[in-house]
């Protein structure tokens, strides 16, 4: 199905949001691939990291640079987020990297307020003209851990980023502030909806303390013009190929038949360490 593309409305309450959300962008057939093929996956379980919060809660997260054949690839690649993203940040993008975000029920541990580009501007890039698509793979509520945004935070600019208690993150003094005069948004989603957001738009997120999981895929681009001037764990650009609109369901039929992995983990899990790092407590 051809999507069209955002109405002028939307494109500018990005510019004044920080963020926008598009609900069903994948329907509930697709999600359930993505869902299954997550649950299934050994390599999740193999390379995910484990991020304590400040009262022992434990965050599970398992990242990696290549947008591939794979469900997740095929999802990063899809048109339905590359010519959003694209719109709302007003040149080609390239997948920076995917990441996928696990809060068992009970256990799953908080994410203190920051930005994006607070880590990223570490890596070389020059400019905030990134931005992050986080899919719903499971319901997204206060009651487990959905994001939460400051509206409209992204104008602050890039701030001061360290050690602040048991994990790093935006400087507690400036985001204290920011919550004084800036309207926090909880950004519950269903299955399919995808939130996009501007990488220096201010987030975070509570602990999960309901029955339910929360798994939510966030696939992560750079602008062409943003090209990094040094190496990070992070790739250069190159040129980005859109999947077809019936990937999804094509590449599950593959998956759930070979039993495939998503990833090789000898080549992306340094990836998961390095980024991790920049966050663990």
């Amino acid at each position: 199905m051809k999507r069209s593309p955002l109405a002028d409305d939307q494109v500018k309450r990005f510019q004044e949001d920080g963020f926008l959300i598009i609900p069903q962008l994948f329907d509930t057939d697709e999600m359930d691939i993505v869902r299954q093929a997550a649950r299934n996956d050994h390599a999740f379980k193999q390379n995910a990291h484990d991020l304590k919060d400040s009262e022992g809660g434990i965050a599970k997260l398992v990242l990696w640079n290549k947008a591939g054949e794979d469900v997740f690839g095929t999802v990063a690649r899809s048109p339905r987020i590359v010519d959003t993203m694209e719109q709302l940040l007003g040149d080609e993008v390239y997948h920076y990297h995917s990441k996928m975000s696990i809060k068992e029920p009970y256990v799953g541990g908080a994410w203190e307020w920051h930005q994006d580009y607070g880590y990223w501007y570490l890596n070389g890039c020059l400019y905030p003209d990134m931005g992050s698509a986080l899919i719903a793979v499971d319901h997204n509520t206060k009651a487990n851990g959905c994001l939460q945004l400051l509206k409209g935070s992204h104008k602050m600019g890039r701030i001061e980023h360290g050690r602040y208690g048991e994990q790093t993150g935006a400087d507690p003094e400036r985001t204290d502030a920011a919550k004084k005069v800036q309207e926090l948004v909880y950004a519950e989603l269903a299955p399919g909806d995808v939130l996009f957001f501007h990488s220096n738009t201010l987030h975070c997120s509570d602990a999960n303390k309901s029955p339910d999981p929360r798994w939510s895929l966030l696939c992560c681009y750079n602008t062409k013009h943003n090209n990094p001037y040094k190496k990070s764990h992070h790739p250069f650009y190159e040129p980005l190929e859109r999947s077809g609109e019936d990937a999804i369901r094509e590449i599950g039929v593959k998956l759930f038949d070979q039993a495939a992995e998503f990833w090789n983990p000898d080549e992306d899990a340094t990836v998961g360490a390095e980024e991790a790092s920049h966050k663990k407590g």
